[in-house]
């Protein structure tokens, strides 16, 4: 989808049940060209474990933050929040508490944006990849509110 909406979450549930293959992924993307995009996925590893993880990339310089998470999880939820050009990815097991797992600001987006769902399986293989309970909100990353410090 392209949008030039300044405030928004996007929604979506993703069932990986059938990766299987080192790298098999499916989730969140924001992309504008190859040199800057940003996403948020589940990317199987082995029958262990796999990795919940975000990368941002920002004029060709991307960075990976993960998690490991066990190979017997199947379904992951993400919102992606757009607040001007700065964005929010969270996760959730359950589609209504999510967890924050990056937050970042991307240069090249400050006007129009793609955005949506993305799978791939990188390596000799393929797997379906479900994706359900698509939706667009109001912008739920909420600015900060002024609150002040804890007292010491």
């Amino acid at each position: 989808m392209k949008t030039k909406e300044k405030f928004f979450s996007f929604v979506v549930k993703t069932d990986f049940t059938q990766s299987h293959q080192r790298f098999d992924q499916c989730g969140i993307v924001m992309y504008l060209d190859s040199e800057n995009w940003l996403k948020g996925s589940v990317e199987y590893e082995n029958d262990e474990f796999q990795h919940l993880g975000s990368v941002a990339t920002n004029k060709g310089y991307s960075d990976w933050a993960t998690t490991a998470i066990p190979a017997d999880v199947k379904t992951m939820w993400y919102r992606f929040s757009r607040r001007e050009d700065d964005y929010c990815v969270e996760c959730s097991t359950d589609g209504e508490n999510f967890s924050q797992m990056r937050i970042c600001h991307m240069y090249a987006a400050a006007d129009e944006i793609q955005f949506g769902i993305y799978a791939c399986s990188p390596e000799e293989s393929s797997f379906t990849a479900l994706f359900s309970d698509m939706k667009i909100t109001e912008c739920a990353w909420k600015a900060h509110d002024g609150q002040q410090p804890d007292e010491e």
